[in-house]
């Protein structure tokens, strides 16, 4: 049984379009918001943890509800092709509000677009589930997030190469960036379309699982049991770990901008340049991920990469100054990022059945996306009132308790190949 590397890459493009925009909004947006509209780095923090508190609610509920639509494009599809066009108009408004200096334009705009993200996020993901056979998902995982980063490198690219390099404070125009993804997602959802015939696919996915035996895990329960008490304990875990995770990972991606400007001492968009980096390395690490966890397991990819990224976190601290060195660090963060996030979504479906991967897609992001919700503002509130150096300690701490939740999950992990298959 191998994987279908075409068809994987073409149903990454969804997510490819999805992470180009945010890293835009990561990047770009913190920065609008701190010398624009001079607003300090709490506040800042909690508006740009408005898109996780909106994804608590609205990623579950339309995770649900796309397991439940069935239309002629399939259960997936009419989400992202409905969330994409409204991203794209709004978004465009953003660069123009900020030059304009009209925060109530940028705020309304930016909320109609962090709810129409919020509408096809979990369809968009789950559509990797519904179109792969579970023994695959962790090799098809690499496949989505190595087509993520490589939406993150465009938008990276964009950011270093298309915002001119002068002093953030002075309010350079980032309208060309925002042009640049929002062509790319339209691009990319429209090839998504075009070749993925997703109720087809869907299909043939059924009948081929239905001459397969089923792993141990929940999909062997009747429906109408609950998930045995084991298996909820490892789920519990797994949750947690990945909103432990996410508070170390997200703090540090969401104030790197302001961070390297003010700590580093960055120009323009040149910060992005490190970020490239890690994004890079993750898509170097990501095939390789996915092949080393059928072999090995997700469980031990998972904690070597958190060991890894923790490394870096402690690594980025001693920095005082810019060093060409810095970008070695981000390449071993984006190498343990890669084993983390290859494994720890197919672990949460390996635990749910197949009628359900919508709604289990969603109550990973709820955990992921409470994280970033809490994140911003946790991080943000000890960078303003304590000192910009807190951020990598912060981060240090968060990933090492992720670390010890995380070795208490027991299942959800793959079965182990042996050599030579």
């Amino acid at each position: 049984m191998k994987l279908n590397y075409k068809r994987t890459f073409l149903i990454g493009l969804a997510f490819m379009s999805i992470s180009a925009f945010w890293q835009v909004y990561d990047n770009i947006v913190p920065l609008m918001l701190k010398n624009t509209f001079k607003i300090g780095d709490t506040l800042t923090g909690g508006i740009m943890a408005l898109d996780n508190i909106l994804a608590l609610f609205l990623l579950p509920f339309f995770g649900a509800l796309s397991d439940k639509v069935d239309t002629r494009l399939g259960k997936r599809t009419p989400f992202i092709i409905l969330g994409t066009a409204i991203a794209v108009i709004f978004m465009l408004i953003l660069p123009q509000a900020d030059q304009m200096s009209n925060f109530p334009l940028f705020f309304i705009s930016l909320g109609i677009v962090l709810l129409a993200m919020s509408t096809y996020r979990s369809p968009a993901v789950a559509l990797m589930p519904d179109l792969t056979p579970k023994p695959l998902r962790s090799e098809a995982n690499a496949v989505i997030n190595l087509m993520g980063a490589v939406g993150g490198i465009f938008a990276l690219a964009a950011i270093s190469f298309l915002v001119p390099k002068v002093e953030a404070a002075s309010r350079p125009s980032y309208l060309n960036v925002y042009l640049a993804v929002a062509g790319f997602m339209v691009v990319a959802v429209a090839v998504l379309v075009s070749t993925i015939k997703e109720k087809k696919l869907a299909q043939e996915v059924r009948e081929f699982e239905g001459e397969e035996p089923d792993t141990d895990e929940p999909d062997s329960e009747s429906p109408k049991q609950g998930m045995p008490k084991e298996v909820r304990r490892s789920f519990i875990f797994i949750l947690a770990s990945i909103f432990l995770w996410f508070m170390a990972y997200n703090a540090v991606t969401t104030a790197f901008s302001r961070y390297a400007t003010t700590i580093w001492d960055y120009k323009g968009g040149s910060f992005a340049n490190a970020l490239m980096v890690a994004m890079g390395a993750a898509i170097l690490a990501f095939i390789p991920v996915g092949i080393l966890s059928r072999r090995f397991g997700r469980k031990r990819m998972i904690i070597t990469g958190i060991l890894i990224i923790t490394t870096t976190y402690f690594c980025g601290f001693l920095f005082k100054t810019y060093s060409p060195w810095i970008n070695l660090v981000f390449a071993f963060t984006g190498i343990g990022w890669a084993s983390i996030n290859v494994n720890s979504y197919p672990m949460v479906v390996e635990m749910s059945k197949g009628s359900d991967i919508g709604k289990y897609t969603g109550m990973y992001y709820t955990f992921s996306m409470a994280a970033q919700t809490l994140t911003p503002i946790f991080s943000g509130f000890l960078m303003e009132h304590v000192s910009y150096w807190t951020l990598f300690p912060y981060a240090v701490v968060f990933s090492l308790f992720s670390l010890c939740t995380m070795l208490f999950v027991k299942h959800g992990d793959s079965r182990i190949v042996p050599a030579g298959k």
